[in-house]
């Protein structure tokens, strides 16, 4: 358990939790990448344990604030509904490859480089069901004058623009599935986000890019890794991603039910035989997602010449 000077932290985490509809199933203690002490929680959703969220916090930090609590609140809330998707850890990218996140070291830590960033390790993974153990070892950044826009550098207030980034970054071919290899740059900077309208904005997409999208997710999450259980596809994370809203998402999943792709259900959606009967345009989208990357890498990174 957490030192007991940390009761109150424990507290806020178990009522914000209670709030969101999550359970608080166990405590212990961690430590960062700098060896400072952290609080970790495993939630998850009453009446099952099969499927747990970890949620690491600074020991020290007090998010019972006016300007940090809706913000915690608000990811619980959403964590609550990806852990009721068959894969909570997977998320599929713009170009079709279905990737899952994992190994997150929260939260950021200060550069050892003497770089005038936050750094936060990670990990993404291939997941497309064939166990080719491709993964990438990631190394997101943000500039400590950038970290003036987040709330918090602790996992609830960054996660979602830090997979986004990840995702993004994939997109533009410099992220590269290996069997092995060196921790891969992924810098969050200001072209990611927004001043103007005060929110991040990682991809100008169309009807037709949403649309294309939601397949995608359906069709791996649900019918690939999901053995055909539903998934969230009103998320406010691949809303962020594509820059739209949950609600537009939600709208044309219920277009795409019509047709005969998918069966909704609330916000959830689950694959037809109509959505897999298309598997080999689906595969044909994760080659060439795949493709893309290989050329576009930059040498310099794969050799480790890159500041993380």
């Amino acid at each position: 358990m957490p030192s007991s000077t940390n009761s109150s932290l424990v507290s806020s985490v178990d009522a914000a939790a209670r709030h969101a509809g999550l359970g608080l199933i166990s405590t212990s203690t961690g430590a960062d990448f700098s060896g400072s002490p952290t609080a970790v929680f495993q939630l998850g959703l009453p009446g099952d344990d099969s499927r747990t969220l970890k949620l690491e916090l600074s020991e020290s930090f007090d998010f019972d604030k006016p300007e940090l609590l809706p913000e915690m609140t608000a990811h619980l809330a959403a964590e609550a509904k990806r852990l009721r998707n068959p894969r909570p850890d997977c998320y599929v990218t713009l170009g079709g490859l279905p990737i899952a996140f994992g190994k997150f070291e929260w939260p950021f830590h200060r550069s050892t480089s003497g770089a005038d960033t936050y750094i936060v390790h990670g990990e993404m993974y291939l997941a497309d069901g064939r166990n080719q153990n491709l993964y990438a070892k990631v190394a997101a950044s943000v500039t400590v004058t950038f970290a003036e826009i987040v709330l918090a550098m602790e996992q609830p207030y960054a996660e979602s623009f830090v997979y986004n980034a990840i995702r993004k970054t994939v997109d533009l071919g410099q992220l590269e599935f290996l069997k092995s290899g060196n921790r891969q740059p992924v810098p969050v900077t200001t072209r990611f986000y927004s001043r103007w309208q005060k929110k991040f904005v990682f991809t100008e997409t169309d009807d037709q890019e949403r649309l294309q999208y939601l397949l995608r997710k359906v069709y791996w999450l649900s019918g690939v890794l999901g053995e055909g259980k539903p998934v969230w596809v009103a998320d406010p994370r691949d809303a962020q991603y594509l820059n739209t809203t949950e609600k537009e998402l939600l709208r044309m999943a219920g277009d795409e039910a019509g047709e005969g792709l998918m069966h909704l259900d609330g916000e959830f959606a689950s694959a037809t035989t109509g959505l897999m009967a298309k598997a080999a345009e689906f595969q044909a989208a994760l080659e060439a997602a795949l493709n893309f990357i290989k050329p576009q890498f930059n040498e310099s990174m794969r050799a480790g010449q890159a500041n993380m």
